[in-house]
């Protein structure tokens, strides 16, 4: 818990909901005006990972002038997709329903996230208020974000698992089969569903998509996908890999990242140039 930031915890963003329908808010307490939002979607393949794991919270955030949240939402073994989504977007809903309760800025709400989280966010990010998804909570306000940092998220389900050196995921135990409900090249129309790349076109957010070179989990190739197919939307994205990295680990928790990430929220939220609390 970084010095200067106050916590909320487990704030359900569902009323009666499910356990894992909550959130974690941290605000730095040093501000002035309403505050930027960061969202952090944890990893876990869709079926393990906590909001415990917050990093942009360990990363010093809060100290750089945001507040951060960290959602949990219902795991594979809960309910297959889209539950992950519906409760991505229930949860950005609330947050900004609640904006005044907590000096946020509902204009300014950006999504980070890895792996599952990855793939959340960026869906976060294409899908926005697309009535494909069925919301968990009545509200009516948007669950659309101004900006997606997408950590090394899978973007195409079955393109993933036909992808040589990678065949494994299309086994029926696989994080995505048990995502989708069974096998991912067996459910065609599943995936395109669950598939970032699906729901591009105008309108949507800026994208940062950083990738370890050497993933072993998830092809470096999803994330450059997704960026051909923003920038041929029109979209403002950069995608880039970490030579040698693989599929998470210290090198996405460098200071050098950590400020390109701020860089980037700062330009895509009009935020001006950094100065910490």
């Amino acid at each position: 818990m970084p010095a200067g930031t106050t916590a909320h915890r487990d704030l359900a963003y569902v009323r009666d909901g499910h356990v894992r329908q909550k959130l974690d808010l941290f605000l730095p307490e040093k501000s002035t005006g309403p505050l930027p939002l960061v969202i952090w979607v944890h990893g876990g393949g869709w079926q393990n990972g906590s909001k415990d794991q917050c990093l942009p919270l360990r990363l010093g955030f809060t100290a750089r002038g945001y507040a951060v949240a960290s959602l949990n939402y219902r795991l594979s073994g809960h309910a297959i997709f889209p539950a992950q989504i519906e409760d991505c977007q229930t949860a950005v809903r609330w947050l900004r329903d609640h904006a005044k309760d907590y000096g946020l800025d509902p204009a300014r709400f950006a999504v980070w996230g890895a792996s599952a989280g990855g793939h959340l966010v960026a869906l976060l990010g294409t899908a926005g208020d697309s009535a494909e998804f069925t919301p968990t909570s009545p509200s009516k306000t948007s669950a659309r974000v101004q900006a997606v940092c997408d950590f090394y998220g899978p973007t195409d389900l079955q393109k993933f698992a036909a992808t040589p050196g990678y065949l494994g995921h299309a086994n029926a135990d696989s994080p995505e089969s048990k995502l989708l409900g069974g096998p991912v090249l067996d459910r065609p129309v599943q995936a395109k569903r669950a598939n970032p790349i699906t729901y591009v076109g105008p309108g949507a957010p800026p994208f940062l998509i950083i990738h370890g070179a050497a993933d072993p989990v998830v092809p470096p190739q999803q994330g450059a996908l997704l960026h051909t197919a923003l920038q041929a939307a029109g979209i403002t994205s950069t995608y880039r890999t970490l030579p040698e990295a693989k599929h998470g680990g210290p090198e996405f928790s460098t200071a050098a990242v950590a400020d390109e990430v701020d860089a980037f929220f700062r330009r895509s939220l009009r935020l001006p140039p950094a100065a910490r609390l």
